[in-house]
């Protein structure tokens, strides 16, 4: 590999823990869109939620620097869905929108289909066609308007408690490990059975069961919407395998029954609660701070069974923003091939730009924390393993998690049909 980058040592629980209180200050509501001030200085707001790296890091700091005329406010919402409901309510009404809004990529095709109009056309940016092709596909209209431009990807990986494989009789080294589900999924949950019998503790095989299933779902092209914009998760084969395997690790007892990002979850990792976790590459930062300097190096990370995206975001400029060009220069500063290299050396948020994954900044990083675990090599051969083509639909994000809420049903006690007929009861209404 070369020199290798050292990431996730002390910094990046430093940057977590000052998202983390940015986060909670961020909730409170308060600004609209920016303009000039009496100095005559530009003031640029953004709206942004969880860790996108772009204050966490001090890229915003950086730009006022270079650019002593503009000045940047940033709102920053810790839960995406909160979030969003509160986009989608001042999209319709006309106000309270910031100058810069973030889009979680489960909501990218809704707003393209439904909101493009209310979003600055940001195809003809300068310096912007190094991002992959099927990342800015996910925010491109059919007539060709681009509502946002890319910030991170989510290739997945299996984090993995060393020291738990071990008491369980497993193999440790990252390699071997990979190997023991080579390929397939179905091997993975076969070796939750192998950890179960071996470990004898009370630390459950994975966390979750939605994690599992949301991994092999999107190592395919269609999910919850073909190329036509029909649903289809009701008959995809991908679904419906997704759903048969994780609902029967959960049966199996193989899950902590703990849901990603709800309550709970943070105390799971803190405690020890799991042994595996379906992670990608934005995850490392979370797992990193909460699960604290106690386990740090006792994580590592091995390649998946099969390559998939789960997340990432992008970056929209309003249309009626009073700084519209400033903004529009902010976000492709903000997602500039540099840009996206500081953010994923600092937390790991892995590059949605072709030209930063080609760069040793990427290619060579390791994880301190993951045992020093080659992140730039896992994560990279995991983004070329993703599909060349990422169908999305209106109500992607809304449809994920009514999956994760029937998948935690399963957890609790309800059978796999009950769970299912409520599942597709509740998704039918929110589409509807």
């Amino acid at each position: 590999m070369g020199r290798a980058r050292k990431l996730f040592g002390t910094r990046v629980v430093a940057a977590a823990s000052v998202a983390a209180l940015t986060l909670v200050a961020g909730c409170s509501g308060g600004g609209d869109s920016g303009g000039k001030t009496e100095d005559g200085k530009t003031v640029i707001t953004m709206g942004l939620f969880g860790v996108m790296g772009i204050k966490e890091t001090g890229l915003l700091e950086k730009y006022m620097e270079e650019n002593p005329d503009v000045v940047i406010k940033a709102e920053i919402a810790g839960d995406e869905q909160t979030y969003y409901t509160a986009l989608q309510t001042r999209l319709a009404a006309g106000s309270g929108l910031k100058d810069i809004q973030g889009i979680e990529v489960g909501r990218a095709k809704e707003l393209a289909d439904t909101r493009a109009d209310r979003f600055a056309d940001l195809s003809g940016v300068p310096g912007t066609d190094h991002f992959l092709p099927w990342k800015q596909s996910q925010v491109t209209t059919g007539d060709g308007r681009v509502i946002g431009l890319g910030t991170d990807i989510g290739p997945m990986a299996v984090c993995y408690r060393k020291d738990m494989f071990e008491k369980a009789g497993l193999p440790t080294d990252r390699e071997e490990v990979a190997a023991l589900w080579d390929g397939d999924w179905a091997k993975y949950v076969e070796v939750g059975k192998d950890f179960k019998d071996g470990f004898k503790g009370d630390a459950a095989y994975m966390d979750s069961a939605s994690g599992l299933f949301n991994a092999m779902i999107y190592g395919s092209s269609e999910q919850f919407y073909d190329k036509n914009g029909e649903l289809v998760y009701q008959d995809n084969p991908v679904i419906k395998d997704a759903w048969e395997l994780a609902t029967g690790a959960a049966r199996d007892g193989l899950t902590a029954k703990l849901r990603q990002f709800q309550p709970g979850w943070d105390p799971g990792l803190a405690n020890s609660s799991f042994a595996t976790a379906v992670c990608p590459a934005w995850m490392l930062a979370h797992i990193s701070e909460k699960a604290g300097e106690a386990n740090k190096g006792k994580w590592d990370v091995a390649k998946a069974p099969k390559g998939a995206n789960w997340g990432g975001s992008f970056l929209g400029v309003m249309e009626d923003s009073p700084v519209k060009e400033e903004a529009k220069k902010l976000v492709a500063w903000l997602t500039a091939p540099e840009q996206q290299e500081h953010i994923f050396k600092e937390i790991g948020n892995f590059p949605s730009s072709a030209k930063a994954l080609e760069s040793p900044a990427v290619t060579e990083a390791e994880s301190e924390y993951f045992n020093n675990a080659p992140i730039g090599e896992v994560f990279g051969a995991a983004a070329q393993d993703i599909p060349d083509e990422q169908v999305l639909g209106p109500k992607d994000g809304t449809i994920k998690d009514t999956f994760s809420q029937g998948l935690q049903l399963v957890e609790q006690g309800k059978s796999p049909a009950e769970a299912w007929e409520t599942t597709d009861e509740r998704i039918r209404k929110a589409v509807d």
